[in-house]
C-alpha cells in the first residue's frame, strides 16, 4: 500500500513471543483464579451406616454440597473407634462423635472441639409395663449396648443409685454390640435392654416397650433439656483456618436433616441405610426412627446445651471415674464449639 511503512524487522520476530507471553500469562491468571476460588476441601471419616452417612447422601442427593461451595472427601470406617483415630492422626478433619470424649482427649492437651449434631438417645427397652423402676431390675439380666464405659449405662447407674439400686451388683449385666443384644433379647434370653436410639425403634416396632427412656433419666439427673448426645468433633487448628467453611458446613447438614424429617422423598432415598444399619424396614418401624431422628434434631442454643452436658459431665465424672473421664473432674468450657471473629482467614 502506497505511503505505507514496513514494520521494523525486529518487531515481527517479536509477535510469536509477545503471542507466547499473553497465552502463558493467561493461564497463569486463570491457575490463581481457579486455586482462589477452589472450594475447600473438608475430609469426612465416618460409618456408611450411620446417622452422618445419611446426611451426607442427602447432601449430594440434593447438590447441597454444591451450593454451599464445599468438597466433600468422606472415608467410610468399620466403627467410631477407627474415626477417633483417623482424626487424632490426621488422617480426618471431621468425625462424628460425643463431647464427652472429646473433652476427655482436652484433658490430654489434645485440643478438639465438638459442635451439636443429634440428641437422640436410646432406652432400657422391655415388655409393656415391665422395668420401669430400679427395683424392677434387682435379680434380672439386663443387656448393655456400648460397654461398661458407655454414657447411658453410666447415666442409668446414676439413676438408679439415687434410688437406692446398684445395678452392678443386683441385676446381671451382658455387654454386646446393638443389633446382637437386640436379637437375643427378641429370644428372650434377656429380660431387658439398654439400646441405642436406632435399635430402639428397631424393638419398639417388634412390639416392646421403651420401659426407662435415657432422655428422663436425663431430666430426673438434673439437666434442663434434652441433652446433646452427639456432634461434630475437630481440631481447635482446623476450625481457626477453616472457621468459614465449617460455617457452611453446619448449614449444609442443618437442611439435609431437615430433608429427612419433612421430605418423605428424601427419606425414601435412605431408607435402605436404615435397614442396613438398624434391620428395619418396614413402613411403620421406619416410621418409629424417622420419628426419634425428628426428635433428635438439636433446638436449643449452644450455652443450654453447654449448661446441661456439664450438669451430666459431673455426674457421669463420679461414676465413671478416671477411666472415663481422665483427670477432668468437670467439663473443659473449651470443648464446645462457637464460631468467633478473630479467626485466622482460610487458605
Amino acid at each position: 500500500m502506497q505511503g505505507s511503512k514496513p514494520f521494523p524487522s525486529a518487531f515481527l520476530l517479536s509477535v510469536p513471543l509477545l503471542r507466547l507471553a499473553l497465552v502463558l500469562g493467561s493461564i497463569v491468571v486463570g491457575a490463581f483464579a481457579t486455586q482462589a476460588h477452589a472450594a475447600p476441601r473438608l475430609r469426612l471419616a465416618i460409618q456408611s451406616t450411620g446417622t452422618f452417612g445419611w446426611e451426607l447422601a442427602i447432601a449430594r442427593a440434593y447438590d447441597l454440597d454444591k451450593q454451599a461451595g464445599l468438597e466433600l472427601e468422606t472415608t467410610e470406617l468399620a466403627t467410631t473407634e477407627a474415626g477417633k483415630i483417623a482424626l487424632i492422626g490426621g488422617g480426618a478433619d471431621i468425625i462424628l462423635s460425643d463431647w464427652l470424649w472429646a473433652a476427655r482427649e482436652r484433658s490430654l492437651d489434645n485440643k478438639l472441639v465438638f459442635y451439636p449434631h443429634s440428641t437422640a438417645l436410646g432406652a432400657v427397652m422391655a415388655k409393656s409395663g415391665a422395668y420401669a423402676k430400679p427395683s424392677d431390675f434387682i435379680g434380672a439380666k439386663l443387656g448393655v449396648a456400648g460397654g461398661p464405659l458407655d454414657k447411658s449405662w453410666l447415666m442409668l447407674q446414676a439413676w438408679a443409685l439415687r434410688q437406692g439400686v446398684d445395678l452392678n451388683k443386683s441385676a446381671t449385666i451382658v455387654y454386646g454390640a446393638p443389633p446382637l443384644l437386640a436379637e437375643k433379647f427378641a429370644q428372650g434370653e434377656l429380660d431387658a435392654v439398654l439400646e441405642f436410639w436406632t435399635f430402639g425403634a428397631r424393638l419398639q416396632s417388634q412390639g416392646f416397650a421403651r420401659a426407662v427412656d435415657m432422655a428422663e433419666v436425663e431430666r430426673d439427673l438434673g439437666a434442663k433439656g434434652p441433652v446433646i448426645v452427639t456432634g461434630y468433633v475437630f481440631s481447635e487448628s482446623f476450625a481457626k483456618k477453616n472457621a468459614a467453611a465449617l460455617e457452611r458446613f453446619f448449614d449444609m447438614m442443618s437442611k439435609a436433616k431437615k430433608l429427612i424429617a419433612d421430605d418423605d422423598a428424601a427419606f425414601a432415598k435412605i431408607a435402605p441405610k436404615i435397614a442396613a444399619a438398624t434391620g428395619v424396614s418396614d413402613a411403620a418401624g421406619l416410621a418409629l426412627v424417622r420419628k426419634a431422628y425428628r426428635d433428635g434434631i438439636p433446638s436449643r442454643p449452644i450455652e443450654a446445651e453447654e449448661t446441661d452436658a456439664a450438669a451430666i459431665y459431673a455426674i457421669l465424672a463420679r461414676v465413671g471415674g478416671e477411666k472415663l473421664v481422665g483427670s477432668a473432674r468437670v467439663l473443659d468450657p473449651g470443648v464446645f464449639y462457637r464460631p468467633t471473629a478473630d479467626v485466622e482467614p482460610e487458605k
